[in-house]
Order: structure tokens, then sequence, then C-alpha cells
């Protein structure tokens, strides 16, 4: 197991592909419900036994804890269908059933309780997998396998359970830093806003590669051009599309910095804008970054650093997307993971993973700024926060 993986924050509601103002009005009304299941995935190990729920109070932004909803090993990376219905998370292990393999696991939501009926469980196909995202239809399950560097394709049958995968794609080649960058390590994996690409952030490669994506046989090609290059022992971490779907940000693990793209939709080509570093000057320790998330007003970008355990804050341009310092946070914790971004935007919760706690900040709209809400979680070894309308 790797010491250091994810946290996240995903969309409250995956849609399928829609003209902007219904989008708009769809994502409008369900920020507008006010309670949310919050779902967190954790390493099973210590006192942590895998997936716990807590139900969450838009209105004075208060969480409540349900207790485990499902005990499973290692459920480092959570993602929840369309429709609210089934909950899938990867099984960060080296070995399933005697193979170089993961495993992913779909559950049932009990929306009243919180609780997780287990369905089914499929090999991963490589060791660790690490991040999991549903396509645009709620119909294919996506795995990124750090450990082996291959991504995965699964479908979703009709009662939620997982098939055997679809598709496959074993990545190639090697990095300058033989500590870290040995061979390719799939870290991220999700479609384009028009679910006709995926794009994978390969941390030993330095690149994010894209593939064309079948949404009716769950399939992956390569793109022409297949990927885009980073800077040389980068090591590109997680990626994030602005509400606008023309730009994209990627933050780099290995050497503490954000990357701004531009998104070509009819290529699947990204175009590099612009490099920040996530640190302050001066800053001499070890650090290496997690996650990266956009607020769904588009106007600003913020990132998790692990060593320096801080959130950093960027006002976007509303022009060129580029990215303006705002000010770096202290999380109140060690090593923060993923963070999660509440389906409102007004609040920011940081999952500190060696300090098994989760804190909240309340985000200024006007400012970007965060500001700790006093709130914190006692969670062992948490990862990834989820939310889930309930209403």
């Amino acid at each position: 197991m790797r010491k250091y993986r994810c946290l996240i924050a995903l969309p409250v509601l995956a849609l399928p592909v829609l003209a902007l103002p219904v989008l708009l009005a769809l994502s409008t009304a369900a920020s507008a419900a006010d309670s949310y299941l919050a779902y967190i995935g954790t390493y099973s190990t210590g006192e942590s036994k895998g997936i716990y729920a807590y139900r969450y109070d838009t209105k004075d932004g208060k969480m409540t804890a349900l207790g485990l909803a499902a005990e499973t090993e290692n459920p480092s990376f959570v993602v929840l269908d369309p429709h609210r219905h089934f909950l899938y998370a990867v099984n960060e292990v080296p070995k399933y059933q005697g193979q170089a393999s993961g495993g992913v696991s779909a559950f049932a939501v009990d929306p009243k309780t919180g609780k997780l009926k287990f369905l089914n469980e499929v090999p991963s196909r490589g060791a660790d997998p690490c991040y999991i995202s549903l396509d645009k239809t709620g119909k294919f399950v996506l795995v990124a396998n750090y450990t082996s560097g291959n991504v995965a394709v699964f479908p979703v049958q009709p009662d939620g359970r997982l098939g055997e995968a679809t598709g496959f794609v074993q990545h190639m080649g090697s990095g300058p830093n033989h500590d870290r960058q040995e061979g390719p390590h799939a870290h991220w994996i999700e479609v384009t806003p028009d679910n006709r690409y995926a794009v994978v952030a390969d941390l030993g490669l330095d690149e994010l590669l894209i593939y064309h994506f079948d949404a009716g046989k769950g399939l992956l090609t390569p793109n022409n051009p297949p990927f885009t290059k980073l800077a040389s022992g980068s090591g590109p971490r997680h990626f994030a599309f602005h509400p606008n779907g023309q730009r994209a940000y990627v933050i780099d693990e290995m050497v503490g910095a954000v990357n701004t793209f531009s998104f070509d939709s009819k290529k699947g080509a990204l175009h590099l804008l612009q490099t920040v570093p996530t640190l302050p000057s001066g800053f001499s320790g070890e650090n290496t970054t997690a996650e990266i998330e956009v607020h769904p007003n588009g106007k600003f970008v913020y990132g998790s650093n692990r060593g320096h355990d801080s959130i950093v804050v960027y006002a976007v341009d509303a022009k060129t997307g580029t990215l303006k310092l705002v000010e770096d946070v202290p999380t109140q914790g060690k090593a923060p993971r993923n963070f999660q971004i509440d389906p409102t935007g007004t609040r920011l919760f940081v999952a500190n993973q060696e300090s098994g706690n989760i804190v909240a900040f309340r985000i200024n709209p006007k400012t970007g700024h965060l500001s700790p809400t006093g709130e914190v979680l006692k969670v062992p070894n948490p990862v990834c926060i989820k939310f889930v309308p309930t209403e």
C-alpha cells in the first residue's frame, strides 16, 4: 500500500451531456437540497474498518455521524452513481485472489440510514487501484491502478452490480526519478465534460494520456495526439476541469506545482498555458501535493500540500483561465489528502490522513479565502469524501 493517495470531492450529481441552460438549471436544483449524505473512504488500517457515513445539513454546515456504512478493505476512493442508488469503491490492495490486482466494489445506498449493502466485487485488473469515476451516463466505472500503471473500464449492470472489464490499457515507460517513476503509475482517470474522451494523469510517465471513450461499449482507444507531456520529474497526480469545459488544471505531486491548460474539445488536445508553485517561497521541507478542485463558480482553484500541510488558494482570471495566488491556509491536521467543496459551494472539508481528522472551512464567495468553522470530525485514516443528496 502506498503511503499517500487521495481525498476527493466530486460533483454531487453526475449528469448526462445536456444543453448548458438545462445543465445549469439541474445543478441549481441539486444544490438547493438541505440534506446530504457524506461518505468517507479510508485506509482500513488501525481503527478504520471501511466506509463511514455522515448526514450533512447545508443550512448550518453540521455533520452528524451515522457510523460505519460498509466494512471493506482499503476503500480509498469512492464515487456515487447519477441516480444516487449505488456507490462504487476501489479496494486499494496489491493482491486480489492471488493476482497482482486490487478490487472494485459495488454497494446499494440506503438513503434513510446511510448504510451500504454490498452487491459484488470484481478485480480491478491492476495492483493498488487509487481512483474511481463514472462516465456521464453512469453506465461505466473507470479505474486507475497505481502500482501496475494501467486503467480499466467496467460496465454497470441494471441492478448496480459491476461486470467484467470492457476496456483496459497498460501504460509503458518510466520517468527520471528512479524511486518514484521506475514505471508507469496511473493516478487519476475521468471522462471529459462531453463524455467523448477519457483523460489519465500518469505520475510515473509525466504524461496526461487522452483516450477516445466509446460510451456504448466502454472501450478506450488512443487519441491523436495520444498524450500531453509535462515537465520532467513533475509527477502529475490529479486533474480538474473548469466549469466552462475550456480550461483544465493539473496538480504535480512531486514538484509542488499546478498547471493550467486550455482544452480543445474537438481534437481532445490539451495546451499548457501556465505553471505556478503550490508552496510559499522559502519553504524548504519535504512536501507532496494531493488534490486539486475548481470552485463551482469557476472563480477559484484549490490544492492540497502534504508536508506543508496546507490548502493553497488561487484566483482564476476570467479571460485566460490562468491562476494568481490568493493565500495558503493551514489544514489543522497532518498530511491533507483530498478535500471536498460542499454542494452549496460555501464550505470546504479537508481530510487529514495522518492526524485522523476532517476539518471544515468556510469559503468567502468573493475572495475565495478559507476560514475554519471550528468543526472537526474524527475519522481514522480519511482519504476521500463524497456528497449525495437525500431529498
